[in-house]
């Protein structure tokens, strides 16, 4: 069951129901269950003013004033973020809306207090450094705290054996968010059905990478000044590589949309990807030529080939490595407006002189990361 939990108003517009109210509380049951006051006392809420709940509750009880530090707004449309397939066009203007806010909240940092009071817990099975830092930033510039644990596939309960239902169950105790890494294709929706808390994929194996995708789009919106109309090459790991899956997604909701597809033969995008493209009329070509495809396109997005996805096949590993790279060659036939993109790490894939050049975007992508995590962290636990 999710609650909805707002703080007191002084008045309700008219027109609308009061809510129930539980000691000065409003409530509002979304998950389709019906509500109890022992679930609001001793349960987990999944949407603002969970936080501290037993806190507040005993206050409320003491007669002592226990003033929420936010405002609470209107419901994020969803309860979590699992893959790129929940957001539509609105959505994603909006949440690009507020990310252009948090732009100004991180230049005047700190200050923001809108998630103080908020516990985010990072759970990752798999290694990561932009990820990981950036949600943990994102949190503590709007004022809130982190619970963190990195390995967690080796250094947490899992190394005994522990399901992650039951991991997640007893991190959701802890935490009024979890963002979470998994090297398992799915385990994020798992994760959802389980917790009571919004649960947020950080990555999940091959499969997805939500966030990161939302990051680039904005990226790209940034960059080039538009998202109808654009053309992207997305190049390397494109079988494991989750980011370029989520972002196949994402580009699908604009219009007259062209991708291709450049990778060596072992590492092809998958067709399940292929065949949602052509559902949604989004045209895509797959290429060997990355010159001839560079010369057409507005973005470049470049990826590394995952030793990780291999597994003891480093032969297929050895064969795909060092194939498409991107250097000056490449940039000398890229149009001036295009941009480079990579989600990083990068290995070889970019010669570092790259980097000198304007059009290479993806340090920028990076730190976009951050204001984009900002605004999903305070969608979900406090509304627009």
């Amino acid at each position: 069951m999710r609650l909805t939990i707002h703080p007191p108003r002084a008045g309700i517009p008219s027109g609308s129901s009061p809510p129930a109210t539980v000691l000065g509380w409003n409530v509002q049951a979304t998950r389709h269950q019906p509500f109890s006051l022992a679930s609001t006392v001793f349960g987990v809420s999944r949407q603002s003013g969970r936080l501290s709940m037993r806190s507040r509750i005993h206050s409320q009880l003491l007669g002592i004033q226990n003033t929420p530090s936010f405002s609470a707004g209107k419901k994020f449309q969803l309860d979590d973020l699992i893959e790129a397939q929940q957001f539509d066009r609105e959505i994603l203007a909006d949440i690009f809306e507020v990310a252009r806010e948090m732009e100004k909240v991180e230049k005047n940092s700190p200050g923001s207090q809108v998630l103080k009071g908020y516990l985010m817990a990072t759970l990752f099975y798999e290694p990561s450094t932009r990820t990981r830092l950036s949600f943990e930033s994102a949190m503590k510039r709007l004022g809130g705290e982190v619970l963190t644990t990195e390995n967690a596939r080796e250094f947490s309960s899992a190394a005994k054996g522990e399901t992650l239902e039951d991991t997640i169950r007893t991190v959701e105790g802890y935490s009024d968010i979890i963002v979470m890494r998994h090297f398992e294709s799915g385990a994020a929706k798992r994760a959802a059905a389980t917790a009571e808390v919004p649960v947020i994929n950080a990555g999940d194996g091959p499969g997805q990478h939500p966030t990161q995708a939302l990051l680039d789009v904005y990226t790209i919106d940034r960059e080039i000044g538009k998202l109808d109309g654009i053309k992207v090459a997305l190049v390397g790991d494109l079988a494991n590589g989750r980011t370029v899956r989520s972002l196949a997604y994402l580009l699908a909701k604009y219009q007259d949309v062209k991708i291709y597809f450049v990778s060596p033969d072992v590492v092809k995008m998958k067709d399940d990807i292929k065949d949602y493209l052509t559902s949604k009329g989004v045209e895509w070509e797959e290429s060997a030529d990355l010159m001839e495809v560079a010369s057409k396109c507005d973005v470049l997005y470049q990826t590394r080939i995952q030793r990780e996805r291999f597994g003891k096949r480093i032969d297929l590993y050895e064969e795909a490595r060092g194939k498409y790279i991107v250097d000056h060659n490449v940039l000398n036939v890229m149009q001036n407006h295009a941009v480079v993109m990579h989600p990083l790490p990068r290995l070889d894939e970019i010669t570092v002189d790259v980097d000198a050049d304007p059009r290479a975007a993806y340090f920028r992508q990076a730190k976009n990361g951050l204001y984009i995590r900002m605004a999903l962290l305070k969608l979900l636990l406090v509304g627009w």
